[in-house]
């Protein structure tokens, strides 16, 4: 699949995965549509960065986890655009809890991550299938964790929404074809503000180091890295779909207990 002149809509894409992601797809020639739930100032500055590649942008403000924003941000998208090539569904939340931490989490923290990092998805997907069938050739790039893999990360909770996330690809994998390929992205360690903040700045460091001595490639992932990785199954994986790619460093490779 070729990105020039294509549209994709990534959520989540004011800062992080989902900004390095818009950056790479503008580069290519792809025009984005950027969202965001909370931080405006944000989303604009990546849409600012995206439009020096000369691609137009549309930023849009919507929650993923209410059903009636996820639709209203399609039919803006193909209000301004009149198509739809690419869905990356980005947005994510979590609540940093030990895992032993049993008490620590209630059913709200469990159904708020599963709205934002599961349903938000499924709703996406739905509002978009329409358009991206349309397209002929389109692509649904889930983005999951190592933590639906492993059962690890931030808490019990993420972990369980990130796994659940996984099996739903597969499932829409199977509906969606031939026309829509379905696929995830499972980061580890991603470096950045999102984990420095929910970690603490010393604990963030000690893991960073940890993750890094323990990998094959002695590296970490970044959003850039990530977002290296969704373009390569975007314009290089013609005859993959279901399937979940781990962006690691090769750290499962010795069950070092990294967290995204």
């Amino acid at each position: 699949m070729k990105l020039k002149n294509a549209v994709a809509l990534i959520t989540g894409s004011s800062s992080g995965i989902g900004a390095a992601t818009a950056r790479l797809f503008a580069e290519q020639g792809c025009h984005v549509v950027i969202n965001y739930s909370r931080n405006e100032e944000g989303a604009r500055a990546v849409a600012k960065d995206c439009e020096a590649f000369g691609v137009r942008t549309l930023v849009q403000q919507a929650d993923v986890s209410d059903d009636t924003q996820c639709q209203t941000l399609v039919e803006a998208t193909l209000a301004e655009f009149g198509r739809l090539d690419v869905l990356v569904n980005n947005a994510g939340t979590t609540k940093f809890c030990a895992h032993q931490d049993l008490d620590g989490l209630s059913k709200d923290d469990f159904l708020h991550l599963y709205a934002v990092n599961t349903v938000g998805p499924y709703q996406m997907t739905r509002a978009a299938e329409k358009a991206l069938r349309q397209a002929g050739t389109a692509q649904v790039i889930n983005m999951a964790s190592i933590a639906g893999l492993a059962g690890v990360g931030s808490s019990i909770a993420y972990a369980a929404s990130k796994g659940a996330l996984l099996t739903m690809t597969k499932s829409l994998a199977r509906v969606l074809g031939p026309e829509i390929r379905v696929n995830a992205i499972c980061p580890g360690f991603v470096q950045g503000e999102w984990l420095e903040k929910g970690l603490g700045k010393e604990a963030y460091a000690n893991l960073l180091a940890k993750t890094k001595a323990g990998a094959a490639l002695n590296d970490a992932a970044s959003p850039e890295t990530v977002a290296q990785a969704v373009l390569g199954l975007v314009i290089g994986g013609d005859l993959v779909t279901g399937e979940a790619l781990l962006v690691d460093g090769g750290s499962h490779l010795n069950a070092s207990g990294v967290r995204r």
